[in-house]
């Protein structure tokens, strides 16, 4: 009995108060486990379910479409995104190479090899100027500037020549190409095998390597970086010569750092009857020089760049009596303005231009720029960066200029509003464009006024 009414006991039920209370893992876990099963109990599966081990492939269905059907629908993709469709597969890969058609080269093993034309076959604008410099850090290009070229720095000619004839042999179309250190050799067996060439970018050339160029017969934009090699000058008046009588079509040339003088010049003038621009950049020619310009007779725009004198003597008389008729642009950026007889001449080569730039050019003071009363129709008037010219003395030349229309000063800190005559009010309410900013820092202490930015850096900048 004692057994039996300990195991009823036991059996009975037990009063809430002694009951053990369930721990939050449990609470958690019962709550998880009865809603999964509530939830698998009404799901009920609708395929049969697919074993680990087989993998389904869908079938490629680009693999239908010919080639010419896909082009087109790649082309349909903004450029920026096509590129990462070549990476698709090998068929992608070079269908995109076959739509690319410029190309600036890092690395010249990429060309040496011949992966360069074979994964880009259509190329017709190729830039090889980086590849050929052994050290990339060497070379700081920009728009107007010469280099000074070492030779360890560069690839070698051979090299250089094996590349290109690697490239003309693979791109027949080929209508630009820049490149450097290439002889004359390697510029003509691209000659040969490119013949729609139009546009060429040498640098390191020599008189010699002028050969090559001049066996371009249909090239139209040349630009010439010569630089200097131990200070030895690379382009005379013969490799301008040897320019002129080979490339007669030209349209627009480039001379950065080149050498030569009036006779090579003059060649250019009288053969390339089709030149329409002409760019000097810190140039080393010879004296008497800017006297050929006038022989430019189809010239509309000269530009003169980082010229620290525009010209050392002008002993040739002849030429100075000849301006060039043609010419619509005068565009002279970071020039020596210093020598009254040399700006006095170059206006009188230019004194049909009708549109006039002086961009930070030194020595530009009112005595030099009334000079430039020589141009009888000037319709656009454009000075920035030249702070020597007054108020005064621009309103000197251009009150006699009776055809302005555009009128742009920006940065010239001696041009005051204070100083505007009216006589000059009444122009710029007569002219189709002005832009008048003389003075940068009161237009920026004007466009801060209200912001609070001008009276704090006095805690933080004192004079000492």
């Amino acid at each position: 009995e004692n057994v039996m009414s300990f195991t009823g006991k036991e059996s009975s039920p037990v009063t809430p108060l002694k009951k053990r209370r369930a721990s939050w893992s449990e609470l958690w876990l019962n709550h998880h486990n009865h809603h999964s099963l509530d939830f698998s109990s009404k799901l009920q599966p609708l395929t049969p379910p697919i074993p680990k081990s087989k993998t389904l492939f869908l079938p490629d269905l680009t693999l239908l479409l010919p080639d010419l059907t896909l082009l087109s629908i790649i082309t349909k993709v903004p450029s920026p995104h096509r590129k990462t469709l070549s990476l698709v597969c090998k068929r992608w890969l070079r269908l995109h190479g076959g739509l690319v058609r410029f190309l600036k080269v890092s690395d010249w093993e990429f060309l040496a090899s011949g992966r360069l034309v074979w994964r880009f076959p259509n190329l017709d604008s190729v830039d090889l100027v980086s590849a050929c410099f052994v050290s990339p850090g060497v070379l700081v290009r920009g728009s107007y500037q010469s280099l000074s070229f070492f030779e360890e720095s560069l690839l070698s000619v051979e090299t250089v020549d094996e590349g290109l004839r690697t490239l003309a042999s693979a791109c027949s179309n080929l209508r630009r190409l820049a490149v450097a250190n290439s002889s004359e050799l390697g510029l003509l067996s691209v000659a040969e095998a490119c013949c729609t060439l139009q546009e060429l970018e040498l640098h390191k050339c020599s008189d010699t390597v002028l050969l090559g160029v001049g066996a371009f017969e249909n090239l139209q934009i040349l630009r010439l970086v010569v630089g200097d090699v131990d200070g030895l000058m690379l382009v005379s008046d013969i490799g301008l010569m040897i320019l002129a009588q080979g490339c007669k079509r030209l349209v627009r040339l480039e001379l950065v750092g080149c050498g030569g003088g009036f006779n090579g010049v003059k060649e250019i003038g009288e053969c390339c009857q089709m030149l329409e621009e002409l760019t000097v950049c810190d140039h080393k020619m010879e004296p008497g020089w800017l006297a050929g310009i006038g022989y430019c007779e189809n010239l509309k725009t000269l530009r003169l760049v980082s010229c620290k004198k525009i010209d050392l003597g002008l002993g040739l008389g002849e030429g100075l009596s000849r301006s060039c008729p043609a010419l619509e642009r005068l565009h002279l950026e970071k020039c020596q303005l210093r020598d009254k007889d040399t700006v006095k001449a170059l206006f009188k080569v230019c004194e049909a231009a009708r549109e006039i730039v002086f961009k930070d050019c030194w020595g530009l003071d009112n005595d030099v720029f009334s000079l430039a009363m020589a141009f009888g129709r000037v319709k656009l008037l454009y000075v920035e960066g030249c702070s020597l010219l007054t108020t005064s003395g621009l309103e000197s030349v251009i009150l006699q200029w009776h055809e302005l229309e555009h009128l742009k000063v920006v940065s010239c800190k001696n041009v005051k509003d204070s100083e505007i005559s009216p006589l000059m009010s009444a122009l710029f309410s007569d002219l189709v464009e002005l832009q008048w900013r003389p003075d940068t820092r009161s237009h920026l202490f004007s466009s801060l006024a209200g912001a609070g930015i001008g009276g704090k850096g006095a805690k933080f900048f004192k004079k000492t």
